[in-house]
């Protein structure tokens, strides 16, 4: 399978501390090099929410090497899908595209407990998404 059969999601919120870190864990997690996977804010906070850290582990999944990432228009043109969790219109917009917008509340200053549904919420989404783009052979 040659890299540009490989579909890639970017996934974007302000902070790029909870609610993208989340979803781009549970994406490689699930699909694995079957998509390329990436997460960037608009303002990137300086490091990944503790509570999503400490809710990520909790599913198994370990976040603690990540870093919020600053959105750029060069990953915006690199990516197939782009999935916005709450940051308005600062998303850059290209043809051929697909955008999609995801409407969940916001971790920042949360506890772990208000951050669990959250992160559930991102892990059926994501769920659905890799049945779509990137199908278990």
């Amino acid at each position: 399978m040659s890299d540009t059969a490989t579909p890639s999601v970017l996934f974007v919120c302000v902070h790029n501390a909870g609610r993208s870190q989340m979803a781009a864990a549970f994406l490689t997690h699930f699909a694995g090099d079957r998509v390329q996977v990436r997460s960037a804010g608009s303002a990137p906070a300086g490091t990944v929410n503790p509570a999503v850290v400490e809710a990520m582990a909790e599913a198994g999944i370990d976040i603690t090497a990540e870093v919020p990432k600053v959105l750029t228009v060069e990953a915006v043109q690199a990516s197939d899908v782009v999935i916005t969790m709450g940051c308005g219109d600062t998303c850059p917009v290209f043809p051929g595209k697909r955008y999609l917008d995801w409407e969940l509340p916001d971790p920042a200053g949360q506890g772990v407990e208000a951050v669990r549904p959250i992160r559930d919420e991102i892990e059926k989404r994501i769920r659905g998404l890799v049945d779509e783009i990137a199908p278990a052979s």
